[in-house]
């Protein structure tokens, strides 16, 4: 529902053990961008395991508003004949992209250098989301923008008419406008070059070389250096999409967290640019292992097993390793909860600009809860009660954030007391099956309008 509904609170009951093996979605950041760039190639590329997520859904219908044929053949399996770069048409309606950042900035990029005109909107939350961080390299291209005021949705783009490639050093840790500048870097002729001071999550970089673009990428003084040639034929391809980490998180949270608990997540992505948060309950004494390790479509792949942790303790989380798991800090956050002493988490103003003020929402709802938070501009730091202390018991808002929603819901199967949030709808943005997949493990949710 994205937040456009009727709210649908939720409740999470205290449980018993979490048992069996939990098939979370694809990737929600590969799922985006397998759609993109087929519809930039030449050709028919063909997906398996796509996220069927609102977010994804989203983006597949924008790609067919641009003039790609995108086909839904059940079961996960998608086809996506495109246009080749530069090929866009011009939408006759607005793109309306719901609650995905990912989505509404990635395909901005993707038609900000051609010669057309695109208006841009979302949900309510996306809407109230800066979008200024995109359209001001964008402008570099040669693109126009006109939004609301603060650079916010709804969004008018009228893309570049002879385009110019682009050396630009992104200002924060954000893999969303790095992936735009190179996406538009794909239809402006020379190099494109962005250079990123902290490494941020690269499936962008690895699926263009998959689709044959000419791209390099050195660690230099100045940083982490990407060179994109543009104006390439992409060339279309067979996609396999891991299963999402950031989805596997919430099975993985709250197994380690809940009494008892043994659950497999199997074939799940291990990029090194998206696994910081397994390092991170590894470092905070958890029972977390992986098995089966290997490759797939060029990403590492393995299955994780999560077990009840009793001995969890707090731990500073290093700055560097914010990007690989910046939207897995809500959730960390409650596992924190049930750990001994102090997780101090730094760098981590990213945060503030998500689908909500993630550290606000969770401080709010885990003071409410009887944890206590401290917080800062770019940093926060949880105080753990231990195991079987945290008390629980009252209602929080989601505030359309779907990673809020599901993280208070993991909480709530091991407080004292059941843990509600105000408003569940958002969580189909990113994870469908939430609700039946954590059941199946012997999870107690609840709609409570139900």
């Amino acid at each position: 529902m994205s937040g456009h509904g009727t709210p649908v609170p939720m409740t999470s009951r205290p449980c018993g053990p979490l048992k069996g093996e939990a098939r979370v979605p694809g990737d929600k950041s590969i799922s985006h961008r397998s759609l993109i760039l087929g519809a930039m190639a030449v050709g028919t590329t063909h997906i398996t395991g796509l996220l069927e997520g609102d977010d994804v859904l989203d983006t597949a219908r924008a790609m067919r508003a641009f003039g790609a044929t995108v086909t839904d053949h059940g079961n996960g399996e998608w086809s996506v004949q495109g246009v080749g770069v530069g090929g866009f048409a011009e939408p006759e309606g607005v793109i309306d992209c719901g609650n995905s950042g990912t989505g509404v900035r990635l395909i901005m990029g993707t038609m900000a250098t051609t010669p057309i005109t695109v208006t841009f909107t979302g949900d309510a939350s996306l809407n109230s989301r800066p979008m200024g961080r995109v359209t001001d390299p964008l402008a570099l291209f040669g693109t126009q923008s006109v939004g609301r005021a603060g650079g916010r949705l709804p969004m008018t783009l009228v893309g570049a008419v002879d385009p110019v490639p682009v050396t630009y050093t992104t200002p924060v840790p954000s893999a969303q406008v790095k992936s735009a500048v190179l996406l538009a870097g794909l239809n402006a002729p020379g190099q494109t070059v962005v250079i990123e001071k902290e490494a941020t999550r690269d499936h962008t970089e690895r699926m263009l070389a998959g689709f044959g673009a000419e791209i390099t990428v050195e660690d230099t003084a100045e940083g982490r250096k990407i060179t994109l040639t543009g104006q390439p034929e992409l060339r279309p391809q067979t996609i396999v999409v891991p299963r999402d980490p950031s989805s596997a998180a919430f099975p993985v949270c709250a197994a380690i967290i809940t009494p008892g608990s043994d659950v497999l997540v199997p074939n799940i992505g291990l990029n090194p640019t998206r696994a910081g948060l397994f390092t991170t309950l590894q470092e905070m004494g958890a029972d977390l292992t992986f098995e089966n390790m290997r490759e797939e479509g060029g990403e590492p792949v393995a299955d994780l097993r999560a077990k009840f942790s009793p001995d969890l303790h707090g731990i500073a989380v290093p700055p560097a390793r914010a990007a690989s798991m910046i939207d897995e800090y809500p959730v960390l956050s409650v596992v924190a909860s049930f750990a001994r002493g102090v997780t101090d988490m730094q760098g981590v103003k990213e945060l503030r600009v998500k689908e909500s003020d993630r550290i606000d929402a969770m401080a709010k709802g885990l003071r409410a809860a009887g944890v206590t938070v401290d917080e800062g501009d770019d940093w926060w730091r949880v105080t753990g009660m231990g195991h079987g202390n945290v008390v629980g018991g009252v209602t929080v808002a989601s505030v359309l954030d779907h990673r809020i929603a599901m993280a208070f819901m993991v909480m709530g199967m091991a407080t004292q007391k059941p843990m509600t949030v105000d408003d569940g709808s958002p969580i189909t943005t990113s994870f469908p099956i939430f609700e039946g997949l954590m059941g199946t493990l012997g999870a107690q949710l609840v709609r409570n309008n139900a």
